[in-house]
C-alpha cells in the first residue's frame, strides 16, 4: 500500500485507470451498436440511442466539473461516475425493448460521458506535480482500447453479443476499484472562484476555440458512432471491426510519443488545422470505400486526425484556462467534444444513413471538418497579420 502512495504508484494507478476506461470505451463505442443490431433496432433506433447520451452529457459533463472543482474531491466524483455506470449496466442486463433500454442508457450515459473529461483533468494536474508529460500516461488509454478492441472482437464472435454488457460490468468494476487508491491531486489549487471561471469562459478566443471544436467533434462522432454498423452493413464481422478499432488505437500511440517530445515546438492553433485537414481526407475517404478491409486500414489515419487533434486541443485548453479550474475547463471541452458533437452526429447521422445511405453520413462528416479547419486557418491567419 506504500507503493500507492508515492509518485510511481500514483502514476501506475492512473496508466491502469486509463486502460480499463478505454476497455470500456471499445465496448461501447464499437461493440453497443453491434449488440443493439443484434437487438433487432433500426439504425435510425441505433442513433437515437447514441443521440439520448450526448443530451445528458450536456448536463453531466458541467455537473461533475463543477463539483470536482468546488469540492476539490475529483477522485470521489470519479468514483460515483464508476458506480453510477455499473448500477446502469447492471439494470441493462435483462432488457430487450428499446424504450426501456432507451432509459437506461441514458442513466448510463449520464455517468460514463463526464469520465474522460474528468480522467483528462486528474493526468493533467498528476503529470504538472510528478514531472511526467500527459501523452506518457495518457497513451496506456490507447493500449487499453487496442487491446481490448482485438480481445473482445474474438471473444463476442464466439460467444455471440449477449456477453457485450457483462463485460462491460467487468472493465468498470475493474476502473472502480483502481479509482479508490487515487490521490488528492487538487489539494495544493487556488480556491475555486465562479466569477474567475465565468471571466474565462466569455473571453472571446475561448468562445471561438469551443465552437471550432464543436465542428470537427462532429467528424470525429460520426466515424465513431457509424463504422461498426457500416462494417456490419457491408459483410464485416465482429473480428474485423475489432481490428479496426485496434488499428486506429495503436496508430496513435506514437503520436503521442512524439507529441510528448516535439510538439512543444509547433503552434496549437495550426497543429489543429492540420488534424481537421485530415479528418476531412478520412471521412471522405470512407465516404467511397465499399469494402470492410478499407475501412480497418483506413481507421489507421486515427494518428494524424485523433493524435494530433486531441492532445494539442488540450494543450491549448491548459494555456487558456488555469489549473484551479481544470475540471470545469475539462468538462466544458467535454459538453462540447462528447455532448453537442454526439447529439448532431447522432441525430443527423441516423437520418442520413436511413434516408440517404452510407456515403451520406461520411460527405456530411467530412464538411463539418473541412468547415473546422478553415475556422483554425482564419484564425491562425487574424493572429499572424494582427
Amino acid at each position: 500500500m506504500n507503493f500507492l502512495r508515492t509518485d510511481n504508484g500514483q502514476i501506475a494507478v492512473l496508466r491502469s485507470l486509463h486502460f480499463m476506461n478505454y476497455a470500456t470505451m471499445v465496448l461501447v463505442v464499437t461493440f453497443f451498436p453491434l449488440y443493439f443490431d443484434d437487438l433487432g433496432f433500426s439504425k435510425l433506433q441505433i442513433g437515437a440511442v447514441y443521440s439520448i447520451g450526448p443530451m445528458l452529457s450536456i448536463f453531466s459533463n458541467l455537473l461533475a466539473g463543477y463539483a470536482a472543482d468546488r469540492s476539490k474531491a475529483l477522485r470521489r466524483v470519479l468514483n460515483l461516475i464508476f458506480l453510477g455506470q455499473i448500477i446502469a449496466l447492471a439494470l441493462l442486463l435483462p432488457q430487450k425493448e428499446f424504450a426501456v433500454i432507451s432509459v437506461l442508457m441514458g442513466v448510463f450515459y449520464f455517468f460514463q460521458t463526464p469520465v474522460n473529461s474528468m480522467m483528462d483533468s486528474l493526468t493533467l494536474l498528476a503529470a504538472s506535480r510528478t514531472n511526467r508529460s500527459f501523452p506518457s500516461i495518457r497513451m496506456f488509454g490507447s493500449l487499453g482500447y487496442a487491446t481490448c478492441a482485438l480481445a473482445f472482437g474474438f471473444l463476442l464472435k464466439s460467444t455471440g453479443s449477449d456477453w457485450t454488457m457483462w463485460l462491460g460490468l467487468a472493465t468498470v468494476g475493474c476502473s472502480l476499484v483502481l479509482s479508490l487508491v487515487l490521490g488528492n491531486f487538487q489539494a495544493s489549487l487556488s480556491k475555486f472562484d465562479v466569477g474567475g471561471l465565468w471571466v474565462i469562459l466569455r473571453r472571446k478566443e475561448t468562445l471561438v476555440f469551443f465552437g471550432l471544436v464543436a465542428l470537427v467533434s462532429v467528424s470525429h462522432r460520426i466515424n465513431e458512432g457509424f463504422l461498426a454498423v457500416a462494417m456490419r452493413e457491408l459483410g464485416g464481422s465482429s473480428s474485423m471491426i475489432g481490428a479496426a478499432s485496434l488499428a486506429s488505437s495503436v496508430s496513435e500511440i506514437p503520436i503521442f510519443f512524439l507529441l510528448a517530445r516535439y510538439g512543444h515546438r509547433f503552434r496549437e492553433i495550426p497543429l489543429l488545422a492540420v488534424a481537421s485537414l485530415m479528418y476531412m481526407v478520412r471521412l471522405f475517404l470512407l465516404s467511397i470505400a465499399n469494402e470492410p478491409i478499407a475501412f480497418v486500414f483506413l481507421q489507421m489515419m486515427h494518428s494524424v486526425t485523433f493524435g494530433i487533434y486531441y492532445i494539442t486541443a488540450l494543450r491549448y485548453l491548459q494555456s487558456i484556462v488555469p489549473d484551479e479550474f481544470r475540471s470545469s475547463g475539462q468538462a466544458l471541452f467535454g459538453m462540447v467534444w462528447t455532448g453537442v458533437a454526439g447529439l448532431i452526429a447522432g441525430t443527423l447521422g441516423g437520418w442520413l444513413y436511413d434516408a440517404f445511405g452510407l456515403s451520406a453520413v461520411f460527405r456530411s462528416g467530412s464538411m463539418f471538418a473541412l468547415a473546422a479547419a478553415v475556422g483554425f486557418l482564419f484564425v491562425h491567419f487574424r493572429r499572424a497579420n494582427g
